[in-house]
């Protein structure tokens, strides 16, 4: 089951999450193979970090929320708030795999939640540019709860149009970059 995890950071954290990389980085490891796509998101000035995304892939609803409050910058109240929803990978592939590579552009976090009904559950035609696409699902993987994508595009209301905004109660966009040890 895949499941899309992201950690928003708590104001005034930079430097607990500075000091406890290594940690970070350490439990990161453990889940090598599970993960899809990981990475922090920042704040306009593009340097403050203000969230961490990881889409893995787990056995279950349980082993998902292991994952999310066992990471040591959540355990150490880096992170203000979690959003951890069930996902489904429609590209079918992991980051790593994504033709443009690990540098060059821009690259955004794009999440657009909620209301009631399902919106963009199909993948855009365009798809050159998507790092990741899916579906953000309730526990059991059966009510559709909005779309979380990443995505290189020139600026962040480039990035915001891979969805349809009307279809949203909220869209929400982050700069993001690939995680991972270099």
């Amino acid at each position: 089951m895949e499941f899309f995890c992201y950690h928003r950071d708590r104001s005034g954290s930079p430097a607990l999450r500075a000091e406890l990389g290594e940690a970070h980085w350490s439990y990161m490891d453990r889940y090598e193979r599970e993960l899809i796509a990981r990475g922090p998101t920042f704040a306009g000035d593009g340097e403050t970090p203000t969230g961490s995304v990881h889409i893995v892939d787990l056995p279950d609803p349980a082993a998902a929320r292991a994952f999310a409050f066992e990471e040591p910058n959540y355990q150490a109240g880096v992170y203000r708030d979690v959003l951890l929803r069930r996902w489904r990978n429609l590209l079918g592939r992991t980051m790593w795999d994504f033709p443009g590579g690990r540098s060059g552009g821009s690259r955004f976090l794009v999440l657009g939640l909620g209301p009631e009904k399902g919106a963009d559950l199909a993948v855009p035609s365009e798809r050159s540019e998507l790092i990741a696409y899916g579906p953000l699902l309730s526990d059991d993987g059966t009510t559709w709860l909005g779309t979380a994508v990443l995505v290189r595009a020139p600026d962040p209301d480039a990035a915001r149009a891979v969805l349809t905004p009307v279809r949203y109660a909220e869209t929400e966009v982050h700069a993001w970059e690939f995680g991972g040890r270099r």
